[in-house]
């Protein structure tokens, strides 16, 4: 008899042993021969060295699945531990499969688009209105890498825009101050990690959200690094922020250049950096539409009335300036 620990570390824990210690329950009574108990991340066993080797195998296997589709059924366990191969879920077009199973794939072609462009490029710009999914898709691509150890580590940024005074009279320390700024990154890591291992990568600073002033001074290896919001950026940030790309690394900047937040005397460094690199080699560009937001169908209608509102204002401007 021996005792064997098997770690299943790339997993949530929660989700492998499933509602209630399920999914344990299911294994344990499947390996009759072995007396096993599961805390954390570790399962210890303790039965003959063959047996054991097998169980540790097959709990690999359930792990592999578990991270590739982030659920683990019944009917999966079964299969996996029977010698047969669970059934595949369909994969056209999925990039990663979210909490419970649920899969995130470009659903218009200009979101296929991005998908393909960054695959293709180590600098992809994806512009676009609100409600397209630029960065969701962003960092769901950025989630896949990690996922199929590509890289290293995932770096998310955003411009705090207000980040001068009106910052100092938020309550809280500098990360509560900071926090409200980059939810829309932590909401979409929400929807592709489950709560507890995403806490861990964060934890282990495999998955880093920073503000855009704290890229400064540093080299970003084997990392895919987005920056949200680019148009809210100044020319000198953005350059800092792009030269911070090193070996490995793939960088992705959203941005909508007709929602620009900056004082009027500041130009956008997105719109500068697009006029400089469009040619550049390695580099991609890929536009969003009306027709590609993803959002409730009012927020298009939305989107539409406020660019009738801004043409008839200018209209309105153009003939006073006529007269």
């Amino acid at each position: 008899m021996i005792e064997r620990h098997v770690l299943i570390d790339s997993v949530d824990p929660v989700v492998f042993y499933g509602v209630n210690n399920a999914n344990i329950q299911l294994i344990r009574n499947l390996f009759p021969k072995l007396r096993m108990a599961a805390r954390g991340s570790v399962i210890t066993v303790i039965g003959d060295d063959e047996e054991t080797a097998h169980f540790e195998h097959k709990i690999k296997e359930l792990e592999a699945y578990c991270l590739k589709y982030n659920k683990l059924t019944e009917d999966v366990i079964l299969d996996t531990v029977k010698g047969q191969p669970p059934k595949e879920l369909k994969m056209d077009d999925v990039i990663v499969y979210g909490v419970n199973g649920k899969p995130i794939s470009g659903r218009t072609p200009n979101q296929q688009l991005l998908v393909k462009t960054f695959g293709e490029n180590d600098l992809t710009f994806a512009l676009g209105p609100a409600g397209t999914g630029k960065t969701y898709l962003a960092v769901a691509l950025a989630v896949r890498a990690l996922k199929n150890k590509e890289v290293r580590k995932i770096i998310l940024s955003r411009p705090a825009v207000e980040a001068g005074e009106k910052l100092g009279f938020l309550p809280g320390d500098m990360k509560e101050k900071i926090d409200p700024y980059l939810q829309p990154l932590y909401d979409a890591l929400e929807d592709m990690i489950p709560g507890a291992k995403l806490r861990e990568l964060m934890e282990g600073d495999v998955i880093q959200i920073a503000p855009l002033a704290f890229m400064r001074g540093r080299t970003l290896n084997d990392a895919i690094i987005v920056l949200d919001e680019a148009q809210n950026t100044t020319t000198h940030q953005i350059k800092m922020f792009l030269t911070r790309l090193g070996m490995g690394s793939k960088m992705i900047v959203t941005g909508d250049t007709t929602q620009i937040d900056l004082p009027r005397s500041t130009p956008s460094g997105l719109v500068q950096a697009l006029k400089i690199l469009h040619r550049v080699k390695g580099i991609g560009i890929v536009e969003f539409e009306k027709k590609d937001i993803v959002r409730h169908a009012l927020v298009q209608r939305i989107v539409e009335a406020y660019e009738r509102h801004e043409a008839m204002v200018k209209q309105q401007a153009r003939d006073e300036a006529s007269q």
